[in-house]
């Protein structure tokens, strides 16, 4: 899969990716709603020209959804991704490709 996006849209989508090599971060917090509180667990960082992060959203029913990736850049304007989301009943979305970014000169 092969995706054209600008700098800036690639300036979100790597945000983690711009800092210096071996950053690392955790986020921590909680949302409640009408059906109750969820909980977000996350953590990342950068190291030899990867990023990665793992992320445990818990509902309050006890139910766990699972995410993480990795990206790497390939080459100039180059980057791959991949990454898994695992549900609360054990279902589990595998992506990847590659993102190319188009810089006008």
């Amino acid at each position: 899969m092969n995706i054209s996006i600008t700098g800036a849209a690639l300036a979100g989508l790597l945000l983690a990716g711009s800092a210096a090599d071996a950053s690392a971060w955790t986020r921590q917090g909680t949302l409640t709603t009408a059906r109750g509180t969820y909980t977000v667990n996350g953590s990342g960082g950068c190291g030899g020209g990867v990023c990665s992060y793992n992320k445990i959203v818990r509902g309050p029913y006890g139910g766990t959804v699972t995410s993480s990736g990795s990206i790497v850049r390939t080459g100039p304007g180059q980057y791959s991704y991949q990454g898994q989301t695992t549900g609360p009943y054990g279902g589990t979305i595998t992506r990847s490709g590659t993102v190319v970014v188009n810089r006008p000169y």
